[in-house]
């Protein structure tokens, strides 16, 4: 991606070093990790926090990132003024003003809108607050787990993150979780699954028009992107964890979904194309 010299965003807010509880995992990490990446790109951390264990309060002291962490946050800056500059001419376009995320960088724990939240709940988006936080050495972690490498593979998991925001924004993101409680568990999937493909769809929307708008995409991107969007799909995340696949507990998507429904964004570029709760074959 095009990213160098670019404008920062101004939106960030670097928590890395702030004091923070930990999470008592309990159990082997590697399976503890392979469970959270279900709930990578927009899942709750909450639900998975209540099984969880909280330890003791500890401090960081004077964290002193590496160059290339440094140079990983400001590309992050960078993406986030590139969905800031999308979503902002879109929502005008529409007569309406778009309200701008913040983003968090923290590592180890952090303590947002939703909750008390460890690093290996991975990158989120909390509507309380309308943040999206990430901690950038589990991210890269991930990628390695997940074999999503590149550069434009974090800017789409940056952009399905905000891709929430927009959600909520425009009233959907209330609207499915009232369902919450009102249906039964099986049914609710299907419904964050149809909530999670948008979201995805939005990210592809978000690539569409920054390339139009800035030219950043080059060659590899996108296919570093197709391969990120399929690296977090149900299916392939529950037979790599467990060997088989329950389609009723999917919460995100397949693989080939989550990959379709970006490239239908990508390649529209309109917001009207997204009404993955209407469609009949998500």
């Amino acid at each position: 991606m095009r990213w160098q010299g670019r404008r920062q965003s101004s939106n960030v807010e670097d928590r890395r070093g702030v004091s923070g509880g930990k999470i008592a995992l309990g159990g082997g990490l590697g399976t503890i990790v392979i469970v959270i990446i279900i709930l990578l790109l927009g899942g709750n951390p909450s639900g998975l926090l209540d099984n969880l264990q909280p330890g003791a309060a500890t401090t960081e002291g004077d964290y002193q990132p590496s160059a290339h962490e440094e140079e990983l946050a400001q590309f992050v800056a960078v993406v986030l003024a590139e969905t800031e500059n999308v979503w902002d001419s879109i929502f005008a376009a529409g007569v309406s003003t778009y309200r701008q995320p913040k983003l968090v960088l923290f590592n180890s724990a952090v303590q947002s809108a939703c909750g008390f939240s460890s690093a290996a709940t991975g990158p989120f988006y909390c509507p309380a607050d309308e943040k999206v936080y990430i901690d950038l050495n589990f991210l890269e972690e991930m990628q390695q787990r997940l074999n999503a490498p590149g550069d434009f593979a974090i800017a789409y998991i940056i952009s399905h993150e905000v891709g929430h925001h927009v959600q909520k924004l425009l009233g959907i993101l209330e609207q499915v979780q009232a369902y919450q409680g009102q249906m039964d568990q099986r049914e609710y999937n299907q419904l964050t699954v149809r909530l999670e493909l948008q979201a995805d769809f939005l990210a592809g929307v978000w690539a569409h028009h920054a390339q139009r708008m800035a030219n950043i995409i080059e060659e590899g991107d996108l296919e570093e992107a197709f391969n990120a969007a399929g690296s977090v799909g149900d299916d392939r995340i529950q037979k790599q964890s467990q060997g088989y696949i329950v389609p009723d507990s999917f919460t995100h998507g397949t693989s080939a979904q989550r990959v379709n429904w970006f490239t239908r964004g990508w390649r529209t570029g309109d917001l009207n194309q997204g009404d993955t709760f209407n469609a009949d074959n998500v």
